[in-house]
Parts: structure tokens; sequence; C-alpha cells
């Protein structure tokens, strides 16, 4: 009796109706029609003889059967991901496409002073960036969204490789007219924990912060409010309290035109390790670190 192997493509939309929950956004994301997606889970279900995917006008339920497969199509698709890879790494390195996810409190300050030294250096290389929070990479990484993931250390990433490719120093950042008159280097006991804003769940700074200035009452005094580092300076512009921000924000002139200085914090672990991350035994690990020296070069 012969058995039937489900195809690359099937498994692809499955997953993606699987991570959107809505067989039109998945189609958007799989750049086919609907009618297409469908057609091939439906046909996947037909051959397999058995029901994946409870379809009303309104939700999408995956049966716990189709609940176990999704779980072992992402294991098969990163897989053929990985055979595709172990090809294009026998070829010239740098080359082709790769996928990077870059999160929020890196890419609009370290990616404009590399991307075009790169692009000049490594012109056949085609770098396709996603800006996600850590948590959303490392599971981008993971399931075969992306191939590196550029972020910060210390943070939760699971099995993976990594290459770390500068320190980056935190800074407290405050008005101007702040009348404390902070010192050169400012100790985290000197922080108004009523007055600290952070970034929301989801982005690593906002941990790396907290763990820098080692004061527990801080997790439930300070305001987790903003979305990116550039509403926490406005925040801070107009008076509504003080921030942490990294050196490379600063360096990047996160501050200028506005009324916001900014003082490094004293003590300890007070700086994040930025670091290029892929996953363990990936046969194109030669070239991610060959990346990750052209990110130090920048």
């Amino acid at each position: 009796m012969s058995t039937y192997l489900p195809t690359i493509k099937q498994l692809q939309y499955l997953v993606a109706l699987h991570e959107h929950g809505h067989f039109g956004r998945a189609a958007e994301a799989s750049f086919v029609s609907q009618s297409t997606l469908s057609a091939g889970i439906r046909e996947l279900e037909s051959l397999l003889g058995v029901t994946l995917v409870e379809r009303s006008r309104r939700v999408v339920r995956f049966t716990p059967l189709g609940n176990a497969v999704v779980e072992k199509a992402h294991r098969l698709l990163r897989e053929a991901e990985e055979l595709s890879e172990l090809v294009q790494a026998a070829g010239k390195p740098l080359s082709g496409e790769l996928r990077m996810s870059v999160i929020p409190t890196i890419a609009p300050f370290l990616l404009p002073r590399i991307l075009p030294r790169l692009r000049k250096e490594r012109p056949q290389l085609k770098l396709f960036l996603r800006e996600e929070t850590s948590d959303h990479a490392v599971e981008s990484l993971h399931h075969g969204r992306a191939d590196c993931v550029l972020l910060a250390l210390p943070f939760a990433t699971g099995e993976v490789e990594s290459e770390v490719i500068c320190e980056d120093r935190l800074f407290v950042a405050f008005p101007k007219d702040d009348p404390r008159d902070p010192p050169a280097e400012i100790p985290p006991g000197m922080i108004d924990e009523g007055r600290l804003l952070l970034l929301e769940d989801g982005h690593c700074l906002k941990e790396h912060a907290l763990a820098a200035c080692n004061r527990p009452e801080m997790r439930a005094s300070a305001t987790m409010i903003g979305t990116s580092l550039h509403t926490l300076v406005q925040m801070v512009d107009n008076g509504l309290g003080l921030t942490m921000l990294p050196e490379m924000a600063i360096d990047a002139g996160i501050l200028h035109e506005t009324n916001v200085v900014a003082r490094p914090l004293k003590g300890k672990n007070t700086s994040r390790k930025i670091a290029l991350v892929w996953r363990q035994n990936s046969p194109r690990a030669e070239e991610f670190r060959l990346l990750a020296q052209e990110l130090k070069a920048g």
C-alpha cells in the first residue's frame, strides 16, 4: 500500500494558516490567492484522510491532530530549508538570500551605519530584514522564518549559536532642567522608580535595564508604556519622567533637538551584549560567523 507524502508547499500553507489564524492573511503571507491556499490544505486533508482544520464563517480552529501535524511540519520545513542552505553554503559565502530579524532597539541605530558598506562589499548578498521584538524574533528563528537574529543578550534564545558584535552601555536619560544636578555616572539608587519609563513587555531592553539596576521594587513601580525608544525620549522631553537608553541610540543622535541629557549608569552589568544568533548546527554557521565579523567592522 502506497503512503501519501505531503508536499512542502502544502505544509507551508498549513503552517501559515496556523500562524495567522485566517485564510486571507495566510494566503497574503504565502503570496498566493486565498482559493489556492484553501485548496492546497483541503487536498492535504483529503489525501491523508483526516480533518486538520475545522472551518466556520468566523473561526478557523485546528483539531488536536492538526496542531500535532503543524508542530511536525515546522521541523520538516526547517530541515528542507537547511538542505537548501547546505548547498548554498558550498558556494560563495554571503551571497544569495539571507533573512535576518533585528530587534527595534538595535535596528534604527546600528543598521544605517552598517548596511551601506555591506551592500558595497557584498553586492551578491540579498539581505531581507524584519524588525521584531526579542521574543518574536527568537520564535521566527526556531520556526524557520528567519535565518539569523540580531539581538541583545542576555535573553532566553533556546538552542542556538551566537557571536557577540559589541558591548552597548546603558545610560539614564532625563530632562535637562532636572533639579538634582546628577553626577557624571548615575548610581541605580539615585533613580526615582516612580518616574522611570520603560519599554512595554516583549522588549528585552526593559529586562536589561531592570537587571542592571538590581532593584526589585522597580518592576512594580516603573511605567512600562513605551512602544519605541523614540517615544520614550519624547515623553522625557515633555517632563513625564526619565528612561534608560542604550549607548548606540545616543551615538546615533536620538537626543538631537531635544532637551534631554543622558549619563551612564554606574555599577556592574550595566551594558548589554549585541549578538548575531543562529540555529544550532546550522550548515550556514561559518557564513553567519563571517557576517558577524562584517557587523563588527561596521
